[in-house]
Parts: structure tokens; C-alpha cells; sequence
């Protein structure tokens, strides 16, 4: 039987990332919001934070975790299956990775342990700062990711001699063309994915009556948020969609599964795309549409495929559809949040049971979104590893063989099936304990009680009536 190591270390690499790319989605908008809470305890003095902040650190905690572990697979298998990838891009992407573990992993690997266990040890100003440190290294990590993936996507300051690329100008690498745009709509988008965590975890203690000041400052906190951050999304990806369609002309075309060029051109709500014959099958198209969505020109024209080399073609059926589903995902979510915004006038959000429940199925949207999105940007790229300048098919490492590769790629799914339904066991079984109402230590001090944790039972209706203060006046 013959085994293709090409597409097998393909599948292995989309396996490995399309996992991994969940915990970065969910840790770095965490990390911004647990050192917001953390900033509000501090400032305000309010426990209805201190319990939030705890809350959140301990599924941090093992969503970074696992983070770590999925992640040092993927620098792993650029040396087994992506040797010829490694050896032509090491002076440039190597620099790039390693500016991501001097500047990102130092904040969090310095300041984590303070964050997780410093509690009872440092100032309330010290642990608010170690939040701090730590939600800015899972943004420079992000910086540094995103940067060499965007060289990788739109490639420049570079030069190319004897097969392998040289730094030039470090300025144009770090801030290649496609950089900005990835960088904003790629955390623009995490923030958004925790953001709707915390919006179903909010939603479901007050829907189950127990923890309701946390729960409501929860769904207030995150769903304001959320009604500057969707529609911001939505415009930094239009201006993401022009910055391909000027450097990655081929991409757009497959995400439109634009076959010829047509002015002006029409948008393709839904198509069966047929790459053997070059047209749509069942299309549903608006004239003029495309055109001023993707040129913001009624008579703008967008490239089709039939411009570009055949073997240069990326494989439109994934881009086309993962395309349409972030879209799609993005919509609903903007119609939920404006929803859920006019239900909290008068405070009708809290007593509208199936809603709440909505709001609770509403967690995976924004890393179905993430994967999506994703996909659509990688798929998108093929046949190219650097966008027009090396091909995926001459990035493997040439002494792989297919059953190498079967093996690993084995070995992986079995890890990570075991790793991640773990994980997210243990956030469940925290989620379903709930905020523990625990008097902060730095409360204990200033009352003269001794430093200790002490865990109050659960506030239930009749107590969350009791104390209306601590929901911060949210309605």
C-alpha cells in the first residue's frame, strides 16, 4: 500500500493546529479579561471581582496548560516532516519564533506563577500587575505568530540566494503587507470567542439561580464589550479582504470561486463549486454585489482564476466554504449580542429563561468562527508555503516516507484525543462549581484575620437579592 507522506504531513499539520489554535483562541482574550477583573478589584475594592478573577484564573490555568503542551508539536514538525521549508526560511522565520519566546514566553513564564499561586503571598497591586504581565505576553505572542505567519502569506524584505531566504530589512518582514490587518482581525476574533464563553458561562448561573452577581456582571461586562468588538470585527475584515485581493489576488478569487474575471462582479451567496469544469454549480449570485463589497466600487473587478496558471490554483471548494461559514457565524453572533443588548434595558436579559439558555449554546460560535477563518486562509495560500515563492509540495522533508508519517500522525490523534476531552473535563467540573464566594486575603489582612481562604457557600436567589450592590448596578 502506498502512503503519500505529502498529504499525510498535511493532515498532520491541520490536525496538530486545528486543535491547538482553540486554547490561544480562548487564552489570550482570557488573559485580558482576568487582568480587567483583577484592575476592577483593585480600583473598586468590589468582591464580586476578587470572585470573578479567581473564577477565570483556574480555567486559565488549564487551558494554558494544555496550550503549552499542543503547541511545542507544531515547531516539532517543521524539523520531521517540513525540512526543506525549515532550511530555506531558518534566517527569517527562525529570528521571528525566537522573538516570540524571548519577549512573550518571559512574561509568562516570570509572572504566571504569581498570577496562579500569589494570592495569599503578594500586594493585591502586585497580582494585578502579574495579570497585566501575562495578558501582554499572550499579545506579543500573538504579535510574533501572526507576523511570521502574514510573512509567510505576503512575503517581503527578503532576498533569495541559493534557494533560501535573507533578511534584508527587518521592518518590512515583521510589518509585511498582510501583517496589520491579520494581526487586528486574528485578536479581534479571540477576544470575541471569550468573550462568548463568558457570556454562556454568565448566562447559565443566572439561568440555574446560584452565583447571580457574578453571573450578571459577567453577561454585563462582556456583552458591552461585545457590541464595539463584533462590528469592529466585521469592518477590519472588510479591509482585510482588500489587503488580499491586492497581494493574494488568487485567494480571493477561490474564496469567491471566481473562475473568470467579470466587471462588474457579481457576489456568490452559495454555489457547489466545480474546480474539474471551472464553474458553480446551483449559484446564487447578486450583480453588482461583489464588486462593491470586495473593490468598494460598483464597476471594481475581481480576478478570477482563469488569470492565474492552473497549477497555481488554490483548492476552492475549503476557502469558498469556510469563508461562508465565518460569515455566517459572524452574523448570528451580531444578531445575538444586539438582542441580548435590548433585553438588559429594565433588566428583561435576566428573566428571559429561554434566551439565557440561547446565550449558554452560544460559547463554540466564536471558535467555529476562528477554525473558519483559518482554514480560509490557509487553504486559501496553497500551493504555496511562501505565497508565491515556494511550493508546499517542496517544503517536505524528502526522506519522510508515507508510513513515517501514519504513524505520527497516529500517535498525535490518539495524544490529543485524550488531552483535550481531559481538559475540558476539568473546566467543566469548574465551571459547574461556580465562582467560589472566597473573602480575599487582602480583605482578611486589612480586617487583621489571618491570611486564609474562606470559602462561603453558594449564593443562591434569596442571597443574591440580599445583595444587589455587588452586580455592580448592571441591569
Amino acid at each position: 500500500m502506498s502512503l503519500d507522506p505529502l498529504l499525510l504531513s498535511r493532515l498532520q499539520f491541520v490536525w496538530v493546529i486545528a486543535w491547538h489554535i482553540l486554547l490561544p483562541a480562548f487564552t489570550v482574550g482570557l488573559a485580558s479579561f482576568i487582568a480587567f477583573a483583577e484592575g476592577m478589584h483593585f480600583m473598586t475594592g468590589r468582591e464580586v471581582w476578587f470572585r470573578i478573577s479567581s473564577f477565570w484564573i483556574k480555567i486559565f490555568s488549564v487551558a494554558f496548560g494544555m496550550g503549552v503542551v499542543s503547541g511545542i508539536v507544531m515547531p516539532f514538525q517543521f524539523g520531521t516532516n517540513w525540512s526543506r521549508f525549515s532550511v530555506a526560511t531558518a534566517n527569517i522565520i527562525s529570528p521571528l519564533l525566537a522573538y516570540e519566546g524571548l519577549i512573550a514566553f518571559f512574561l509568562e513564564a516570570a509572572f504566571l506563577g504569581v498570577l496562579l499561586f500569589g494570592r495569599s503571598l503578594v500586594p493585591r497591586w502586585a497580582h494585578f500587575t502579574a495579570a497585566l504581565m501575562v495578558a501582554a505576553g499572550t499579545l506579543f505572542s500573538s504579535f510574533w505568530i501572526l507576523s511570521t505567519n502574514s510573512w509567510m502569506q505576503t512575503p517581503a524584505g527578503y532576498e533569495i540566494v541559493d534557494g533560501r531566504f535573507y533578511p534584508k530589512d527587518w521592518i518590512a518582514i515583521v510589518f509585511n503587507p498582510s501583517f496589520p490587518y491579520r494581526l487586528l482581525h486574528t485578536v479581534c476574533g479571540f477576544y470575541i470567542s471569550t468573550a462568548f464563553v463568558v457570556v454562556s458561562v454568565g448566562a447559565w448561573l443566572v439561568r440555574r439561580g446560584e452565583f447571580i452577581a457574578e453571573g450578571r456582571q459577567m453577561l454585563a461586562t462582556t456583552l458591552t464589550v461585545l457590541m464595539v468588538l463584533v462590528p469592529l470585527q466585521i469592518v477590519i475584515g472588510d479591509q482585510h479582504g482588500l489587503n488580499t485581493g491586492e497581494y493574494q489576488p488568487a485567494k480571493l478569487a477561490a474564496i469567491e470561486a471566481r473562475w473568470k474575471t467579470e466587471t462588474p462582479t457579481p457576489l456568490t451567496l452559495f454555489a457547489i463549486p466545480d474546480e474539474a469544469n471551472a464553474t458553480n454549480r446551483y449559484a446564487i449570485d447578486i450583480p453588482l454585489l461583489g464588486s462593491l463589497i470586495l473593490t468598494h466600487s460598483l464597476r471594481g473587478a475581481v480576478k478570477g482564476l482563469d488569470d492565474f496558471p492552473r497549477d497555481q490554483w488554490p483548492p476552492v471548494i475549503f476557502p469558498f466554504f469556510a469563508f461562508r461559514i465565518m460569515v455566517g457565524v459572524g452574523l448570528l453572533m451580531l444578531a445575538l449580542v444586539v438582542a441580548a443588548n435590548l433585553l438588559r434595558r429594565g433588566g428583561r436579559l435576566y428573566r428571559r429563561r429561554g434566551f439565557l439558555r440561547l446565550l449558554e449554546l452560544s460559547a463554540p460560535l466564536g471558535f467555529i468562527a476562528v477554525i473558519a477563518g483559518w482554514v480560509t486562509t490557509e487553504t486559501g495560500r496553497q500551493p504555496w508555503t511562501v505565497y508565491g515563492l515556494l511550493r508546499t509540495a517542496d517544503s517536505v522533508s524528502p526522506s519522510l516516507t508515507g508510513w513515517n508519517v501514519a504513524v505520527s500522525l497516529a500517535g498525535y490523534m490518539l495524544a490529543y484525543l485524550v488531552i483535550f476531552p481531559a481538559g475540558g473535563l476539568v473546566m467543566s467540573r469548574i465551571v459547574r462549581r461556580g465562582p467560589e464566594a472566597m473573602v480575599s486575603e487582602d480583605a482578611a489582612v486589612e480586617s487583621g484575620r489571618p491570611r486564609r481562604p474562606v470559602i462561603a457557600r453558594p449564593a443562591g436567589r434569596a442571597e443574591a437579592v440580599a445583595r444587589p450592590a455587588e452586580t455592580g448596578g448592571a441591569p
